[in-house]
């Protein structure tokens, strides 16, 4: 009955990030430090080394399911999984439909995000604010010159997926966003909701397989570069990871994506793009926009709400880490 109540409650911190994975600018590894599991969860990842491969390929299944701390981490994944299909309907729905506000509160998020790391670093110099000047041009270059529309082919999926994964392990910066920058955060959303409903089943079971690959052969591969790279160059990789955030924001503008605006709020446009299978014309679009409404107070709120509540997550992670180091 303990282990039962442990491996619940290993699972319950799962849902818990996997909540904050699906929204952009919450970082799933800073609500696993809050909740007490980033080094275990970290560790554990570290585990599937060469003796693992030997436990495992020689048949001694039980000493593997140990050292690689297995039953933490299929508590902890089946938690995320169960978050991660609840939630990714309801992102749906809201991005489809309240575009605006949505965006405007990831908005909120990022900037908390990008706040909270820059804080963090001491001892600035010219070279460092050079460095961030840089990450901040990469981020706008990057998020200017990718396309809204990325392929759909499954090498890009699987792409996707091990880049995204990797932000699990960086502070401050969640998957959904990396899904952002690839211009695939609604399409997996869309996949994962489809799978959830039945909706074209095995398409989506493919593509999400697909991408479930890509996160394991990426954290696999990358995490012990990343450890190593925070753990020689935190300092630089922290800065440049700001600026890279701070000039992605050109991405979440909530304004930004006028077709979407306008199909939100303009039902029959929807209705007949949906059957065209193409995209609105760039003069319908403009057209319809001067009419739209820009629910700037809604998105002013929201994007205030979304910056409290990172900020929140901060000082609470923050406090933890002080009465550890006391």
């Amino acid at each position: 009955m303990k282990g039962l109540l442990k491996n619940l409650t290993v699972a319950a911190k799962g849902a818990c990030m996997g909540a904050a994975d699906v929204i952009p600018g919450v970082s799933g590894g800073t609500i696993a430090f809050i909740m007490g599991i980033y080094d275990e969860f970290v560790g554990s990842l570290a585990s599937f080394n060469a003796e693992a491969v030997k436990l495992l390929f020689s048949g001694r299944f039980k000493e593997f399911w140990k050292h690689i701390n297995g039953t933490f981490l299929l508590s902890l994944v089946a938690g995320i999984m169960v978050s991660v299909v609840t939630l990714a309907g309801l992102m749906q729905m809201l991005l489809t439909n309240y575009p605006i506000q949505t965006w405007a509160f990831f908005f909120g998020l990022i900037v908390a995000s990008s706040i909270f790391i820059l804080r963090g670093i001491s001892g600035w110099k010219l070279r460092e604010a050079f460095m961030l000047v840089s990450g901040v041009l990469l981020g706008a270059v990057v998020c200017t010159l990718s396309p809204t529309q990325t392929p759909e082919g499954l090498w890009f999926i699987f792409i996707s997926g091990a880049i995204a994964i990797c932000a699990m392990i960086l502070p401050g910066i969640s998957g959904s966003f990396i899904l952002l920058i690839l211009g695939k955060y609604q399409y997996i959303m869309g996949c994962i909701s489809g799978l959830a409903s039945g909706n074209d089943f095995s398409r989506n079971l493919l593509i999400l397989c697909t991408f479930g690959c890509g996160a394991v052969i990426g954290i696999l591969s990358f995490s012990k570069f990343l450890h190593w790279l925070l753990a020689r160059y935190q300092k630089e990789t922290m800065i440049v990871l700001a600026g890279f955030i701070i000039g992605s924001l050109v991405k979440v503008w909530p304004w930004s994506n006028a077709e979407a605006i306008v199909l939100s709020q303009f039902p029959e446009l929807a209705a007949a793009d949906s059957l065209a299978g193409a995209a609105l014309p760039a003069e319908t679009v403009e057209m319809y926009m001067e009419t739209a409404d820009p629910h700037i107070a809604g998105a002013v709120i929201l994007a205030i709400i979304g910056f409290t509540l990172v900020s929140g997550i901060e000082i609470v992670g923050r406090m933890i880490s002080r009465r550890k180091t006391a």
